[in-house]
């Protein structure tokens, strides 16, 4: 019977898809009660100590797991029951063993899901008619469930943070696949890339100048800055609170926010000042040592209208030096490459789940830089060309085609990293298999009579 081990996920892999998967029915369900739709998915089908599943949560992590399959073999019921229990679990013994999570990081992740919701609505607006309630309610309502997929992958990563994995570990696991069960791996491709923001341009600079200026005389004359920051602020995730982003170490902030708000007293209002965000009305509260309490007015520049033509500028330049062979992509991208998730490492893309820099040259890409990478070379860059980041900026970029390593049976030398990855998944499993069976001793576990037959990591539930 062969084995296919290059798409066997960690838990920690798992666990994300599980938590985001969540955080989408959430999103849906929220939709479903804003349209009117029938509740009577909202049925518990399990308990772990004081957390339900929900067969909302269950249907809809079927839907998303069988969409993301690609060939593989979706979960059943009861394995997708498992994944969601053992997420409960996580929590539970979290709040046994008092791990938390920070409000501040709370809130910056609200405001992660509100700008990607902005983002695939296209506005706001949008997303208000979508769903029949204010950008307020979401929030609030997506709070509780993005907190406890912060908890519980804090919670999987205390388990298995000391697992590591031994290069003799990966051959030994190689050589005990029989050679005609070794997997094929799709064509990947190292890609790299340059890129330089459009700037605001000055008359929309003066514009949101002038509007932070006015909320600043307004406070001056006695309104109130927290009612302002709620209407106006466009900082999704401190909006609510009134524009308050509660106490901040010294290196927490940008060194623009940071450095204006220790040059206030209490309760003084500083004139606007830009960062890469947008530009701010700072109100420093109190200091505490080294730390600062502040709340902020924050106005984002409108990305479909900015200035290109100091990035087309300077990629053009750029562009010219590495054709000519006079710099090296790789150098280039660490000076002058504004997006600081590549720069560092020379503009390489690298997959977010394991941080290989070989990446699936199929339908999982983007579809624009599949379609560009048809028509280009290997060794070869692009012209500089307009881009729209992950979080909706306005830039532009040269693409570097790297390198393409073709279709081919898995080997120890080609498939090092990725064996690697493969070997410490498994050995994370067997970390969080290990602390299931011991951690279920400790919670409460009740399931729907409907799949009171399903086990978990050989454990009938029933037995519970």
């Amino acid at each position: 019977m062969k084995r296919t081990f290059i798409q066997n996920p960690s838990y920690l892999s798992v666990l994300r898809s599980t938590l985001a998967t969540l955080v989408l029915a959430c999103i849906a369900f929220i939709g479903a009660q804003g349209q009117g739709k029938s509740t009577s998915l909202n049925k518990v089908v399990a308990r772990v100590d004081n957390y339900y599943i929900l067969r909302s949560e269950l249907e809809e992590y079927m839907i998303q797991a069988q969409s993301q399959a690609q060939g593989q073999q979706a979960p059943t019921m009861c394995q997708a029951l498992e994944r969601l229990i053992v997420n409960k679990m996580l929590l539970a013994k979290a709040e046994i063993d008092s791990v938390i999570v920070e409000d501040k990081q709370i809130e910056s992740q609200v405001a992660a899901r509100m700008d990607y919701m902005a983002k695939r609505f296209g506005s706001e607006k949008n997303i208000i008619e979508a769903y029949g309630k204010s950008i307020e309610a979401l929030k609030y309502e997506l709070r509780e469930p993005i907190k406890q997929e912060m908890i519980a992958e804090k919670m999987q990563s205390k388990i298995t943070e000391a697992i590591k994995v031994t290069p003799n570990e990966v051959k030994k696991f190689f050589n005990s696949i029989p050679k005609d069960s070794l997997p094929y791996i799709p064509a990947e491709v190292e890609i790299g890339q340059i890129v330089r923001y459009a700037k605001v341009t000055k008359a929309q600079n003066d514009e949101l100048r002038a509007r932070l200026l006015d909320y600043k005389a307004r406070v001056e004359k006695g309104e109130d800055f927290t009612s302002l920051a709620s209407a106006y602020s466009e900082d999704l995730g401190s909006a609510q609170q009134g524009g308050d982003l509660g106490f901040a170490k010294r290196g927490d902030m940008l060194p623009e926010f940071e450095g204006a708000s220790l040059k206030l007293k209490p309760n003084e209002i500083s004139d606007p000042i830009e960062t890469e965000y947008g530009l701010h009305l700072i109100q420093l509260l109190e200091t505490r040592g080294a730390e600062y309490h502040a709340r902020h007015i924050l106005l984002r520049p409108d990305y479909n209208r900015m200035d290109m033509s100091a990035p087309k500028k300077v990629l053009d330049s750029l562009y010219n030096l590495i054709k000519t062979d006079t710099l090296k992509f790789e150098k280039v991208a660490k000076t002058w490459s504004e997006d600081k998730n590549t720069a560092d490492a020379g503009g390489l893309l690298k997959d977010q789940q394991s941080g290989s820099s070989r990446l699936p040259l199929d339908a999982s890409m983007d579809y624009g830089l599949f379609m560009m990478l048809d028509t280009m070379k290997v060794g070869t860059i692009s012209a500089p060309m307009n881009y729209r980041t992950d979080d909706g900026k306005t830039a532009m970029r040269i693409i570097y085609y790297k390198s393409k390593v073709e279709p081919h049976t898995a080997s120890l030398k080609d498939d090092f990293e990725k064996l690697t990855n493969i070997v410490l998944a498994n050995k994370k499993t067997e970390a969080v298999d290990k602390w299931f069976k011991k951690a279920i001793e400790d919670v409460f576990i009740k399931v729907d009579p409907e799949f009171q037959g399903c086990k978990m990591m050989g454990i009938n539930l029933q037995d519970n």
